[in-house]
C-alpha cells in the first residue's frame, strides 16, 4: 500500500481530481498546499502539482506564503467554476482510489480463505456455552468462505453467535477505501458506523486514501428492503453511499430474524444468486449502467422459522452450511446461569436454579433456552433495586421474576401460534 508519488499512480482522471482539488478551495476558503494534500490524502507533490495546472488555468490564486508553502484561495472566475462542480457533485472529501484498484485489494484480504483452527474458535466463544459439535460446525463453516444459515427456535442464541463470528477476524485488518471514482461518480464506501480503525500502527508511507480497519461487521433485521442492496444515491449532494454488502467487503453480513424482513425471502436470495455463488455484484448507476464489484462477505443468515418453508431447495443448495441452534440441556442451562450470576455479582444458588429449571420445564411445560438465565436473572436484579435492598437469589425471587417473565399457564393455553384465541 505504498503512497503513490504522482498522479498518474493514483489511477484515476487528473481532471477529476483538479476539480476536487478546486472545491476544496473553495469550500475552506483559503489552503495550504500541506492542508490540500492532507484533506486529499495525497503527498505534498501531488497537491502541488494539481495546484500548478489550477493556478495556470487562472481559478486559483496564491496569496501568501509559509514556511515556504504556498497558501491558495480561488479566483472570482475559480469560485464561479467551484460552484458549478458542486451542483454537479457536493463530495469534497478525500481523493477516490480506482475500481481496478479496489478490486485488486478486496480479492488479496478475502474473507474466503481464512485460515482458522479449533483453538481459535474455542477462544472466540470462550464466553459462550456451546458444546463441541456446534463448534465445529461453526469453524468449518467460517474455513469454507461460503454463506452460513443459523436456525432454531427462538432465544438459542442464533444473533449472539452470528455476532460473536466476528472475534474470529479481530486480529486480521483490511484496507477500506474512503471512496471509489466509476465513470466520473463518487461512491463513498468507508463509513465510521461500520468501520473500526485497526490497532496496528500504520507505516508513514502509506497510501491515505485507505483506512486500515478491523474487519467490518454489518447487521441488517427487519429494516431490509431490496433497495438497500444498491447504491444510494443522494440527489441533494449527488454522489453515491454503498450499499451495506460492498461496506461489508472482507467482513461480516447478517441477515438477522431472516424471513420477516421487507424485502421477501425469495426476492433477497435471487438479488443474491450470482454474488453467493461466483463473488461478485452488479450495481446500478442512476443512469441504469450496471457495474460490477466484489460480492466478499462471509454471510450469515439467522432465523428462527423453518428453512425449508421460507426458500426452495435450490437456494437451500446454495447455502451449504446450516446449523441449528437448539434448546439446551439442564447443565447447560446451569452453566449459563452461573456465569450470568458471576458478570452481575449476584450468590449463585445452585438449589434456586433447579427450582428455576422445574418451574419452566415442569410448570410451564416450557423448553430450557439459552436467553432464559439473562432474562430471568435481569428480572431479580431489577425487583432488587426497586426495593432497595442488594439483589439475592432464592425460591422466591426465582419465582416471581417468573411470574413477571413468562406468560402464565392459562395465557399460555389460550395463545396458539401468536394468536390468542
Amino acid at each position: 500500500m505504498r503512497a503513490p508519488q504522482n498522479i498518474e499512480d493514483l489511477g484515476v482522471p487528473r481532471k477529476l481530481l483538479e476539480d476536487l482539488a478546486l472545491k476544496h478551495f473553495m469550500l475552506h476558503g483559503e489552503l495550504s498546499l500541506i492542508q490540500l494534500a492532507d484533506e486529499m490524502r495525497v503527498n505534498l507533490k501531488i497537491a502541488d502539482d494539481l495546484f500548478q495546472r489550477l493556478r495556470r488555468d487562472q481559478v486559483v490564486q496564491v496569496t501568501g506564503m509559509a514556511s515556504g508553502v504556498h497558501h491558495v484561495t480561488t479566483t472570482s472566475e475559480g469560485k464561479a467554476r467551484a460552484l458549478e462542480l458542486l451542483q454537479l457533485s457536493q463530495y469534497a472529501g478525500p481523493a477516490p482510489i480506482s475500481l481496478d484498484d479496489y478490486v485488486t485489494r478486496v480479492r488479496a484480504q478475502t474473507v474466503r480463505r481464512m485460515e482458522v483452527r479449533p483453538a481459535e474458535v474455542e477462544r472466540a466463544f470462550e464466553s459462550l456455552v456451546l458444546d463441541p459439535e456446534t463448534l465445529t460446525q461453526v469453524g468449518t463453516a467460517v474455513v469454507s468462505g461460503r454463506a452460513i444459515f443459523l436456525y432454531g427456535p427462538s432465544g438459542t442464541g442464533k444473533t449472539t453467535v452470528a455476532e460473536t463470528l466476528w472475534q474470529l477476524f479481530h486480529q486480521d485488518p483490511v484496507w477500506v477505501p474512503h471512496a471509489l471514482a466509476i465513470d466520473g461518480q463518487i461512491i463513498t464506501i468507508y463509513d465510521p458506523h461500520v468501520h473500526q480503525a485497526a490497532e496496528q500502527p500504520v507505516p508513514h508511507e502509506v497510501d491515505r486514501r485507505w483506512v486500515l480497519c478491523r474487519r467490518p461487521r454489518v447487521i441488517a433485521g427487519g429494516e431490509l428492503t431490496i433497495e438497500m442492496l444498491d447504491l444510494q444515491y443522494n440527489p441533494q449532494a449527488k454522489f453515491y453511499a454503498a450499499p451495506m454488502q460492498l461496506k461489508a467487503n472482507n467482513g461480516l453480513l447478517i441477515i438477522d430474524d431472516f424471513g420477516r424482513q421487507r424485502v421477501r425471502p425469495e426476492e433477497l436470495l435471487n438479488r443474491w444468486v450470482v454474488p453467493l455463488d461466483r463473488g461478485i455484484d452488479f450495481l446500478t448507476l442512476a443512469g441504469g449502467k450496471k457495474i460490477e464489484v466484489p460480492f466478499d462477505n462471509l454471510v450469515v443468515f439467522a432465523t428462527n422459522l423453518d428453512p425449508s418453508a421460507l426458500v426452495d431447495e435450490a437456494f437451500l443448495r446454495r447455502i451449504q452450511s446450516k446449523i441449528k441452534l437448539d434448546n439446551i440441556q439442564p447443565e447447560q442451562f446451569q452453566e449459563i446461569c452461573h456465569r450470568v450470576c458471576s458478570e452481575f455479582g449476584l450468590p449463585y444458588d445452585h438449589a434456586a436454579i433447579d427450582h428455576l429449571i422445574n418451574i419452566i420445564s415442569g410448570d410451564l411445560t416450557q423448553p430450557l433456552r439459552g436467553c432464559y438465565p439473562r432474562d430471568i436473572m435481569n428480572q431479580v436484579m431489577w425487583a432488587a433495586r426497586y426495593e432497595g435492598r442488594e439483589p439475592h437469589l432464592d425460591n422466591q425471587a426465582i419465582e416471581i421474576a417468573c411470574r413477571t417473565y413468562f406468560l402464565s399457564p392459562e395465557a399460555q393455553a389460550r395463545t396458539s401460534g401468536g394468536v390468542v384465541r
